[in-house]
């Protein structure tokens, strides 16, 4: 299983001046790479590379760093048509598709670049870096990172680590090949209703509340449209400072939200039941003061992160249909609009059940986690030998046949 673990650099100001050079310098061939294969038809990646490759090197790339700027290069173009063929840029005739595929793609100056361990050598012990730059091999950067990042380098780190600058600060993000655990058999499922009132609540009674972030939303929207209106220079460099700062907080909340719910079913044997929510901010339609709420839910972010440290901890994990789940009664079953009394109240028409909404609603997606894995699960029923396969065979064709 492949996972990121990113470090900072300490560069002295020399050093920083060369990696900042060596992003911008990559970072306009790219563009210009990417003006020839949008010209060309983006050709492949073979054909692409005849016509830019000694235009690179006469730019002052080195070999190995122009084939890494004509495989970025190609790989955007990859992402691109892979998205238009999803739909996700709109259907045929969108304005927001002919727009994407009507202009180049363009890479930032500060945009991350790839390299490989010809470029970029690690020292682990003295936690210093040696990297290819427009200046030459630089040797001797520091790096800062947590233990636990440190061990995680020396034991799985492998492959590409991309170099990006954010805000002036350098950063290196290692590809490290982590294996997975052996996924277990559960039991029972937990179930987890996402939302945004309540941002988890699992079958078990664990409740990650959202009023605490949904109020940090609130401010943090009401300072950008008031500095955005003030418009000075110190509104725009308190801008600067606020960018990042709302979707860092709400992946500090999502880390520690999973992690509860994947110790929970890591302890008890069991597994996770997720809802597949994808595309519901086409399906929905709300009005205008709801949408920023709508699109401001991370619960692919919450999703992502409960997949790969369950596959860390060996913990199956499945995705259900969240269909009629906040209609639909734990106890019987039965299904009905009205048995959603309020946003936190359920009770049911049927049996008379009063539960937490929430709460009733994980209770039917973990019921469908088990079902969804009983459909996919392997057979434990010995295999039948050949030798008595071909005997049961023989006594059933032998038998007389009675009109």
């Amino acid at each position: 299983m492949k996972v990121v673990s990113q470090v900072k650099l300490v560069p002295t100001p020399v050093q920083a001046a060369a990696l900042k050079r060596t992003l911008r310098t990559v970072n306009e061939a790219a563009c210009w790479v990417s003006g020839v294969a949008f010209e060309r038809g983006v050709p492949r990646e073979y054909e692409l590379r005849r016509h830019t490759y000694v235009e690179l090197r006469e730019r002052g790339l080195g070999a190995q760093v122009a084939q890494h700027v004509i495989k970025k290069v190609r790989d955007a173009y990859t992402s691109l048509h892979a998205n238009l063929r999803a739909g996700n840029l709109g259907k045929k005739g969108s304005k927001r598709r002919i727009k994407a595929e009507s202009k180049v793609i363009v890479f930032r100056p500060q945009a991350a670049h790839p390299f490989d361990d010809r470029c970029l050598s690690w020292q682990y012990d003295a936690q210093t870096v040696s990297i290819w730059t427009m200046a030459g091999r630089l040797k001797g950067i520091r790096f800062v990172c947590s233990p636990n990042a440190l061990k995680q380098l020396i034991a799985h780190r492998k492959g590409e680590s991309d170099l990006v600058e954010r805000d002036g600060v350098f950063y290196l993000i290692a590809t490290c090949e982590v294996p997975e655990a052996e996924t277990c058999e559960p039991g029972e499922f937990i179930g987890v209703d996402l939302g945004i009132v309540n941002i988890a609540t699992t079958s078990t009674g664990y409740r990650a509340a959202g009023r605490k972030l949904n109020r940090y939303r609130k401010r943090q929207l009401a300072l950008r449209a008031k500095l955005q209106k003030k418009g000075t220079k110190s509104a725009k460099r308190l801008l600067r400072k606020q960018r990042r700062k709302e979707s860092r907080r709400a992946k500090d909340i999502n880390h520690c939200v999973s992690k509860t719910i994947v110790t929970e079913a890591e302890r008890t044997g069991r597994g996770i039941s997720l809802e597949e929510l994808t595309g519901i901010r086409d399906r929905v339609r709300l009005r205008k003061p709801q949408r920023v709420a709508l699109h401001s839910w991370a619960f692919a972010q919450l999703g992502d992160f409960i997949v790969y440290k369950a596959r860390r901890a060996g913990v199956p994990v499945v995705f259900v249909d969240p269909a009629y789940s906040s209609q639909e009664c734990a106890e019987c079953g039965h299904v009905d609009r009205l048995n959603r009394v309020s946003q936190a109240l359920f009770i049911c028409r049927g049996c008379g059940v009063v539960a937490h909404a929430d709460r009733n609603a994980s209770r039917v997606l973990a019921r469908r986690g088990q079902a969804v894995w009983d459909a996919g699960r392997k057979s434990h029923v010995p295999a039948t030998s050949p030798r008595k396969l071909m005997a049961k065979t023989r006594q059933t064709t032998s038998q007389p046949v009675r009109l």
